[in-house]
């Protein structure tokens, strides 16, 4: 029940549902001096970038969350990598972001910068734009 509260959301016409997150940057509120909040299509934003970089086993008493795209980076950049970087992508969004519905992923290999260019395409629940993040995951040493 506690999860069903927790994920249900308002079908009311007359007010719009506000997301926020914390700010990971942990800037100060200058007026309340608390942490600043990020809401609505910004924290959703964040939300999607943070899910993308995250792997598997990063997160506390959650280790099923997360990408692993790491681990495809040191792979052979090959259109077969891009179509997994891709379905990876969208798998974890649809089954983790609830607040975005996915309309498009797209991922670019670049054999001369030796990175990919993911974009991704999605609507913020109870937005009508268009919001799109564009992503350049690369392998470090």
């Amino acid at each position: 029940m506690a999860n069903y509260d927790a994920t249900s959301t308002n079908n009311s016409k007359r007010s719009n549902k506000i997301y926020s997150d914390l700010n990971l940057d942990f800037d100060r509120n200058p007026a309340t001096k608390d942490v600043v909040r990020l809401t609505d299509v910004e924290a959703v934003k964040r939300a999607v970038r943070n899910l993308v970089l995250t792997n598997r086993f990063e997160r506390p008493f959650h280790p099923e969350i997360g990408c692993d795209l790491r681990a495809l980076l040191f792979e052979n950049m090959t259109p077969i990598i891009e179509t997994l970087i891709t379905d990876k992508i969208k798998r974890v969004l649809d089954v983790y972001e609830p607040r975005a519905n996915i309309v498009e992923v797209t991922t670019n290999g670049d054999l001369d910068k030796n990175e990919y260019k993911v974009r991704i395409a999605f609507y913020v629940v109870g937005s009508p734009d268009l919001v799109t993040i564009t992503e350049f995951l690369q392998r470090l040493r």
